[in-house]
C-alpha cells in the first residue's frame, strides 16, 4: 500500500496513529493513512498561528497567484487525484473527473476575487473606509461526499484573505485531502496549510481551540449544531453548511420526460449524498402517474455498480454508517408508501442499494420530512400552488429547491415564495464559485462561495481619518 502522510507546518509527517480506509465498493480495506493525535492537532494549530502573520503581509496579487498554482498543480495530478476519489468515496470514475474538474475551476475563479476597501466618505471632514482584514487561523471541516472540492471550497477563500488553516477530513474519506496535502505541501509556505486526518474525535478540540479565529464546516445539521456549541464560548467566527431536504415542485405544464430525467439527474447524483440534490419531488396530480412511471423507468434501467467500471451510472453508498441508516428509510418508504422502483440492496460486497422511487408517500412520512442522504426518491401528489408552497416551506431545512414549468413567470413567482438559500426555475444544482451559497434555517449559517463567501473569512475594520 502506498504511504500517506499528513501536512503539520510545513512537513509531510506519520500520524502518531493509524487508521483503515473502505473502498464501499467492496467493504474491504484499500489504503492505512495516518490518525493525529490531540498533541498533533495542537502543533497544527502551533503552525499555523506562526505563520499567519507572515503570510498575512504577503500581497494580495501573489495569494492569488498561489491559489492558480494549486490549481495547475492538482490539474497535473487529475487523474490520480480522479481514481482515489472513486476508491474511497464510491461515485463513478466520470463523476470524480468532473469533481476534480470543478476544484480546478473553483479554485482559479477564487484567484480572480478581490476584497478592496469600500470608500464611505471622503469630503473635508473625514476620510472613512471599510476594509477587510484576516481573522487569523481557521479550521475547515469536511464531509465524505466531496472530499476534493469541499477541501478547496475551504483552502482558497481562507488563505485568499490572508488567514492560515487546518483542514480536517472526514475519516471515511481522508486519502484524498492527504494528496492534496502533498500538492499544498509543494505551493504554500509552511504552516499556511496544514491537513490532519482523524477518527472524527478530534473536531471538538479544535473547534473550541482559542488559538482558532474561525471554523468553516460542510456537513449535517446536528454536528453543525455541535460545533456552533464549542466555538460558542471563544466567539469564534462560523460558516455553517449543513443538510437540506430540497424540494422539486412540478407544475402540470411540463414535459414529462424530459423533466423526469432532469429530476433523476439532480436525485440521484452521487448516489444522492448531495446536499444540494432534490430529495423530495412535488408533482402535479394531472401529470403525477405519468412522472412516476417515467422515473421508475429510469430508476429500473440505470446501472448500479463499482465506480471503476465503465458505464456505471450510480456508485455505492460512501460508508457503512450511511448504508444502514439509509435501510431504514427505505423499509419506513415500503411501509408508507408504494416503492414502484429499485427497493432492494445488492448483494455485490460493498454498499449498493438500487435508486428508488417511492410514490403515494405524504408529508409527515419519514421519507418525506427527513433528508435521506441516498438513493430514495419520494414523489408527493399537489393540487394547487399555494397549498404546495406551504408544504415545501414545512420544513426545518432551507438549502436549496427548484419549481419546473412551460410558464416561467408562474415558476418565479412560486420560487419567490420558497424559503430556500438557493431557488432554481427549470433547473437544479446549478452553482458556481461565483455564486453566494446560503441556507435558511436549519441548512446553515453565512455564506459560501463568491466575493460574499470570500468576504466570511475576513475581520471588517472601518478606517475613520478625520481632516
Amino acid at each position: 500500500m502506498p504511504e500517506y502522510k499528513m501536512l503539520v507546518g510545513g512537513e509531510l509527517v506519520a500520524g502518531d496513529d493509524t487508521m483503515e480506509v473502505i473502498n464501499p465498493a467492496t467493504g474491504k480495506t484499500f489504503a492505512v493513512v495516518p490518525r493525529a493525535s490531540k498533541a498533533q492537532a495542537n502543533q497544527a494549530i502551533s503552525a499555523a498561528k506562526i505563520a499567519q502573520t507572515s503570510w498575512a503581509d504577503v500581497a494580495f496579487a501573489d495569494r492569488q497567484a498561489k491559489l492558480t498554482e494549486l490549481a495547475d498543480a492538482i490539474a497535473a495530478r487529475g487523474d490520480e487525484l480522479a481514481r482515489v476519489l472513486t476508491t474511497e468515496q464510491g461515485k463513478p470514475l466520470t463523476e470524480a473527473q468532473g469533481e476534480v474538474a470543478w476544484t480546478e475551476g473553483f479554485l482559479r475563479h477564487y484567484a480572480t476575487l478581490e476584497l478592496p476597501d469600500r470608500v464611505i466618505q471622503d469630503d473635508e471632514n473625514a476620510y472613512v473606509a471599510l476594509q477587510h482584514k484576516p481573522l487569523g487561523v481557521v479550521v475547515g471541516i469536511i464531509a465524505w461526499n466531496f472530499p476534493l472540492l469541499v477541501a478547496c471550497w475551504k483552502i482558497g477563500p481562507a488563505t485568499l484573505a490572508g488567514n492560515t488553516i487546518i483542514l480536517k477530513p472526514a475519516p471515511t474519506t481522508p486519502v484524498t485531502a492527504l494528496l492534496l496535502g502533498e500538492i499544498c505541501h509543494e505551493v504554500f509556505p509552511a504552516g499556511v496549510v496544514n491537513i490532519i486526518t482523524d477518527a472524527n474525535d478530534l473536531g471538538p478540540h479544535l473547534t473550541s481551540h482559542p488559538d482558532v479565529s474561525k471554523v468553516g464546516f460542510t456537513g449535517s445539521t446536528a454536528t453543525g449544531k455541535a460545533i456552533a456549541g464549542n466555538t460558542a464560548s471563544t466567539l469564534k467566527r462560523i460558516t455553517l453548511e449543513l443538510g437540506g431536504n430540497d424540494p422539486a415542485i412540478v407544475l402540470h405544464d411540463v414535459d414529462v420526460k424530459e423533466t423526469a430525467q432532469q429530476i433523476f439527474n439532480n436525485a440521484f447524483l452521487n448516489c444522492g449524498q448531495v446536499c444540494l440534490a432534490v430529495k423530495r419531488a412535488y408533482v402535479h396530480e394531472d401529470i403525477y402517474d405519468a412522472m412516476c412511471e417515467e422515473l421508475a423507468r429510469l430508476a429500473d434501467g440505470a446501472i448500479v455498480d463499482d465506480g471503476m467500471n465503465q458505464g456505471t451510472q450510480i456508485g455505492p453508498i460512501q460508508n457503512k454508517m450511511q448504508f444502514e441508516k439509509v435501510q431504514e428509510f427505505l423499509e419506513t418508504a415500503k411501509r408508507d408508501g408504494n416503492v414502484i422502483a429499485g427497493g432492494e440492496v445488492l448483494d455485490k460486497g460493498g454498499y449498493f442499494m438500487r435508486p428508488t422511487i417511492v410514490r403515494d408517500v405524504k408529508d409527515g412520512d419519514r421519507i418525506v420530512d427527513e433528508e435521506q442522504f441516498g438513493p430514495i426518491l419520494p414523489i408527493i401528489s399537489f393540487a394547487d400552488d399555494e397549498g404546495v408552497i406551504a408544504r415545501a416551506n414545512a420544513s426545518e431545512y432551507g438549502l436549496g429547491a427548484s419549481v419546473w414549468s412551460k410558464d416561467t413567470d408562474r415558476a418565479a413567482a412560486i420560487a419567490d415564495r420558497i424559503e430556500s438559500g438557493q431557488v432554481w426555475v427549470n433547473q437544479h444544482l446549478a452553482i458556481g464559485p461565483h455564486i453566494p451559497m446560503a441556507g435558511y434555517k436549519s441548512s446553515g449559517l453565512g455564506v459560501e462561495q463568491s466575493t460574499e463567501g470570500l468576504a466570511e473569512y475576513t475581520q471588517p475594520r472601518v478606517v475613520n481619518i478625520a481632516r
